[in-house]
């Protein structure tokens, strides 16, 4: 297991000025955090993150919700980051998240669910690499 994850803080929460109180319940966590930015997605910069994505019918909508607005992206260090971090933001539907989760206190349906969490360690590399290596590139 891999002590680094990756994390978005997507269009809806930053645009509600949740970032804050966001980060600080990444951090009262125990994760710290290793880099960050903001950045504003093109359509084509989102269409390639989530190209996985493709073929499924959501995915126009995808692209054009994370091209919305500015997203803060993160990657976390803790023991077991993917795990924990998974923990922490909750379940991706909000109304079946867990009191206390992320997802539960600050998102707004299963699409505008406040924060993108790596699902595994191979992915959250990738997704660090796409970030943090390849976005300009994009």
């Amino acid at each position: 297991m891999s002590n680094t994850t990756f994390t978005m803080i997507k269009p809806d929460a930053f645009a509600d000025g949740h970032t804050g109180k966001i980060l600080d319940m990444i951090l009262s966590a125990g994760f710290s955090i290793k880099a960050m930015k903001t950045v504003h997605l093109t359509q084509g910069q989102a269409g390639a993150f989530y190209a996985v994505h493709r073929e499924r019918p959501f995915y126009a909508d995808l692209c054009r919700y994370m091209s919305s607005g500015p997203i803060v992206a993160a990657v976390l260090e803790k023991e077991h980051a993917v795990t924990a971090f998974r923990e922490l933001i909750g379940a991706t539907n909000p109304a079946q998240a867990a009191e206390g989760t992320i997802r539960k206190r600050f998102a707004k349906s299963i699409e505008a669910n406040a924060v993108h969490g790596s699902d595994s360690d191979e992915n959250a590399q990738l997704e660090t690499t796409f970030f943090f290596c390849q976005l300009e590139r994009v």
